[in-house]
């Protein structure tokens, strides 16, 4: 039969779609309580009076990115957290749940290694949180730690140690009433070129994995829901890469796609092989509120809005008091140091939509020549050129005065700052690579004004060809020897940097690459937004 948006749905439900501002929640009117139980135990219902009818409040985040205070007046922990209880308030039964990637982003977060987040999501009363590539940014004990601190499962049915173990949970189910609502979740398989995960892991096929966790939800657990928590995104960056869109098309049995990784914003549910899927943008400025009613087991309506956690100027939402108190510590130790003013700039330094995974910017200029600087200043090495992955980069630097936050803002990761020389006719091959990624990967290539070149898109937009290379003002010769600054990130193949690998001599300078740039930023005191066409694209995207 046909929905009200004129695609077709499958035939066992209905469903209805709503736009709207950030959030997202799922009522059952006629249930009381909505106890988690472990995927291992597969316990017996309990029978309850109403014949699997009610409704259900469901609450979305995704790419917080430890975004703990607001972000130009929207989001923020404290904020989230009395927009979720006046839900909780409004409806009996509340699934809240987050896409992942609550980690790597604002210096506040970061400083403490994401315990904040964590302790935020407690209070707010997560179900559960999927597992997003930036969970695996630091070491494995890291994440262990935040894993002990929750009191809300981490969750992925494809993140598994290499003897069959699950990292954390592959699914949870939720009771409310009578009915069974399974949730899985899955982290895409490109995480171990985008980010750094432990040896002892890995990250299985999402299709396969996703069919398994259906079935398995479905016929041996009882699920009369089954709503799968992704980490894939809905932005294709490489040839393989599962989107939530291709999770929706190749899988029967999903009832609804809550996605995560490409801090997509959407105003209504995407529809694709009749799955809604549903989005909520970045850092929490949003939160995805879904209204799910069902009446004897199936999926009557489905009703989706994502709510504005404020906005500048205007904050419907204030700060919960106990969130905001239990921040308060944090930040008033790390305020000591983060907050000291180090440089001035004389106009922002721009980021827009992820502007450093698609054209030099003067962001990306500033950073790979202060890594030059660093190198050659600091450390008397003689070296030919520095580059970066641009998603490395992740927020624009303001006008005016320049804290060691807002330089840690902009280079969150920490990355140590890398010198390592490769042959002449290696650094040929890595420069026709970074000529080949499609434009918005994070792999997208940021260069120091060393490095000179065209990439030429016209032929084909999905990867450009590799024109006019220079370093130093000549041909790279094939047969010399070329010392490069990078991060260890991508010298050890992260985003997909393969070439890296042929590196010899590789030497940690034992300092962080934002570090090096607080360093620049400090000696410079002055710092000017500009480009100078070091990077020319021929043929490329419409960059806004």
């Amino acid at each position: 039969m046909q929905g009200e948006k004129g695609y077709t749905v499958k035939p066992r439900k209905f469903f209805h779609y709503a736009s709207g501002a950030i959030a997202l929640a799922l009522v059952l009117s006629s249930c009381a309580g909505s106890p988690s139980i472990d995927a291992s135990t597969g316990a017996s219902r309990a029978a309850y009076a109403p014949a699997k009818t009610g409704e259900i409040a469901i609450i979305n985040t995704n790419d917080s990115h430890g975004a703990v205070l607001p972000t130009d007046g929207s989001g923020g922990l404290a904020e989230r957290a009395s927009f979720i209880a006046s839900v909780r308030n409004e409806y009996p039964s509340v699934l809240l749940l987050d896409a992942g990637d609550i980690n790597t982003g604002t210096a506040l977060s970061n400083m403490f290694k994401g315990e904040i987040d964590v302790k935020a999501y407690n209070m707010m009363g997560y179900d559960a949180v999927a597992f997003g590539n930036h969970e695996f940014d630091r070491p494995l004990a890291t994440l262990k730690a935040q894993m002990k601190l929750a009191r809300f499962p981490f969750i992925s049915a494809n993140v598994r140690y290499r003897d069959g173990r699950y990292l954390g949970k592959p699914w949870i189910i939720k009771e409310y009433g009578d009915i069974r609502v399974g949730v899985f979740a899955l982290t895409t398989r490109r995480t171990p070129v985008i980010a750094r995960p432990d040896g002892s892991l890995e990250f299985a096929d999402e299709l396969e994995a996703a069919r398994e966790a259906v079935k398995e939800l479905r016929t041996n657990k009882g699920c009369d829901v089954v709503i799968a928590l992704t980490h894939l995104g809905l932005v294709k960056e490489a040839d393989g890469h599962v989107t939530s869109e291709d999770l929706a098309r190749e899988v029967d049995g999903i009832d609804l796609i809550i996605d995560g990784h490409s801090h997509t914003f959407l105003d209504a549910p995407r529809i694709a092989g009749n799955t809604p899927i549903v989005t909520a943008g970045e850092f929490g400025k949003f939160e995805g509120k879904g209204i799910m009613k069902i009446e004897n087991g199936t999926i009557s309506s489905f009703e989706w809005k994502p709510v504005a956690i404020n906005a500048k100027g205007s904050a419907t939402y204030p700060p919960d008091p106990a969130v905001t108190a239990m921040i308060a510590p944090y930040r008033a130790k790390a305020e000591a140091s983060l907050k000291e003013i180090i440089a001035e700039t004389t106009a922002p330094f721009e980021f827009g939509d992820r502007l450093s995974r698609k054209k030099e910017i003067a962001l990306g200029d500033m950073v790979t020549d202060g890594a030059m600087w660093y190198a050659r200043s600091v450390l008397g090495k003689n070296a030919d050129f520095a580059f970066t992955n641009g998603g490395g980069i992740r927020a624009e630097l303001p006008a005016g005065r320049i804290t060691r936050e807002q330089i840690a803002t902009v280079l969150p990761f920490d990355n140590w700052l890398y010198l390592a020389q490769m042959k002449g006719s290696d650094v040929i091959r890595l420069f026709e690579f970074i000529a080949s990624i499609k434009q918005g990967a994070g792999a997208w290539a940021q260069v120091s004004a060393e490095a000179r070149y065209t990439i030429d898109y016209t032929a084909n937009v999905e990867s450009g060809t590799l024109k006019g290379l220079t370093i130093g003002g000549k041909p790279v010769d094939p047969a010399a020897t070329y010392t490069v600054v990078t991060n260890d990130y991508v010298l050890s193949g992260g985003d997909g940097y393969a070439i890296m690998k042929s590196a010899v001599e590789a030497y940690n300078t034992s300092t962080t690459l934002r570090d090096a740039i607080i360093a620049y930023a400090t000696t410079k005191k002055t710092l000017k937004p500009v480009t100078d066409g070091r990077i020319t694209i021929v043929g490329g995207m419409s960059i806004p």
